[in-house]
């Protein structure tokens, strides 16, 4: 059950609370976990909307899905983040070119340029064919309503690299940039995305018996996923959210991401006090 050579605040913290047990089958207390991703996503979300609404404003006259979808993909460790990325990426998106592509490549990752390309070739064609809100919706319902247009849309013409990841992230993203409506995110109207380092950390909770159900599908987030998989894991973050008040599914869902994730960086991101 213990993380093996944990790398931030949340996972040490995690470990000690499997030390400790209390939970069932000599797992660790759920209540202590839920209360552990609680803090841990909220911390992760503060820096979030900070992100978010600083990359929004530098893009004011833009379609504000293009900034989600980009910082999306940074966020999805695809890209690094950075204000020049996201403006050739939304340049892109609107008027595809060599100039900015060659832009775009210089900020990828270990995995190298070519998921930015593909992943950036798939948003600029699903925007030709999708008829997105001009402005980010006011409500959950209306964001639900343009994410099964994308869902549908991804679904029919199946894109290079619009996985589980690109499929979510860019109305997760969007959600970031509305903090009361965020708050209101307490079932899973919106999908949240349900692979990479969320996958591990739900089947980390499984292993500990915090969670009944293990999360269905696989880690890899790049290939296309059924929306069955995606909505069956978006139900965890919800049973996992029931245990605790005062947080909604986007605080659950960057709770998991930093027990799950193996980023080093993510150590430097919000320090967690010693409490159990």
């Amino acid at each position: 059950m213990l993380i093996p050579k944990p790398i931030n605040d949340t996972q040490r913290r995690y470990n000690r609370l499997c030390e400790l047990g209390g939970g069932r089958g000599g797992g660790p207390a759920r209540t202590k976990v839920e209360a552990l991703l609680r803090e841990s996503g909220q911390a992760l979300n503060r820096i979030a909307h900070e992100e978010i609404t600083k990359h929004l404003a530098a893009h004011p006259g833009e379609n504000p899905w293009h900034v989600c979808f980009a910082v999306g993909l940074s966020w999805g460790h695809l890209a690094r983040l950075d204000l020049e990325f996201t403006a050739a990426a939304v340049r892109l998106l609107s008027n595809w070119n060599d100039d900015d592509l060659r832009i775009a490549r210089r900020f990828h990752n270990e995995r190298g340029p070519d998921p930015i390309e593909q992943s950036l070739i798939g948003g600029h064609m699903l925007f030709g064919r999708v008829t997105l809100p001009p402005a980010l919706p006011g409500t959950l319902t209306q964001y639900r309503a343009a994410q099964d247009r994308w869902q549908r849309r991804v679904i029919a013409d199946r894109p290079r690299y619009i996985g589980s990841w690109n499929t979510t992230a860019m109305f997760m993203v969007a959600l970031f940039s509305d903090t009361e409506l965020a708050a209101q995110l307490t079932t899973p109207t919106v999908l949240l995305p349900p692979g990479g380092p969320i996958f591990a950390g739900l089947a980390l909770l499984h292993r500990a018996n915090v969670l009944s159900d293990p999360p269905s599908g696989s880690q890899l987030d790049d290939e296309p996923v059924p929306l069955g998989v995606i909505f069956e894991n978006n139900v965890l973050f919800e049973k996992l959210h029931r245990g605790q008040s005062g947080w909604n599914l986007l605080d659950v869902h960057s709770g998991v991401y930093m027990l799950g994730t193996r980023l080093a960086e993510s150590d430097g991101w919000f320090s967690l006090g010693g409490r159990t």
